[in-house]
């Protein structure tokens, strides 16, 4: 009776050691993946940035922006590097105020969207992609409607 509760005692810890063992390495597993730097798979949150002049509406496909007097699209998911920063290309379009006529063609530029994400905020500069003019370097709130004034 006696080697049947050692032998069963001894089944019993070295199960329980087993399962107490497998449980702290996925733990360890998960908390050093909860830690670790953004990887290049990560993606700019989605949802609403704003900031002065400026309103950026990101989907997972990309981005509509909003200026003052312009509007422009990122039509490519927006992915964080390990420093989550990102360099994604899209389309400027210049606006004017008063009516749009209906043969007016838009003016459209190529530019080059440089993004740095710190918690909340994104700081991003828009630069033309041809010619390397500056559109502005703007600081966005994550979840701010932002501060537009549209040309009239």
């Amino acid at each position: 009776m006696i080697q049947v509760n050692l032998t069963l005692s001894f089944v019993t810890f070295s199960l329980l050691f087993s399962i107490l063992g497998q449980s702290g390495s996925c733990r360890s597993k998960e908390a050093k993946m909860n830690n670790a730097p953004a990887g290049s798979n990560e993606r700019l949150a989605v949802g609403v940035w704003g900031g002065q002049h400026i309103r950026m509406e990101v989907t997972d496909g990309g981005a509509q922006i909003e200026y003052d007097c312009a509007r422009s699209t990122i039509d490519q998911p927006i992915t964080l590097d390990s420093q989550m920063r990102f360099a994604v290309k899209g389309k400027f379009t210049r606006e004017h105020g008063g009516p749009i006529r209906e043969d007016e063609v838009p003016n459209v530029s190529p530019v080059r969207y440089a993004g740095q994400v710190s918690g909340k905020t994104l700081t991003l500069t828009v630069t033309h992609d041809e010619t390397g003019e500056s559109f502005g370097t703007y600081t966005l709130t994550q979840g701010s409607a932002g501060r537009v004034m549209k040309c009239r």
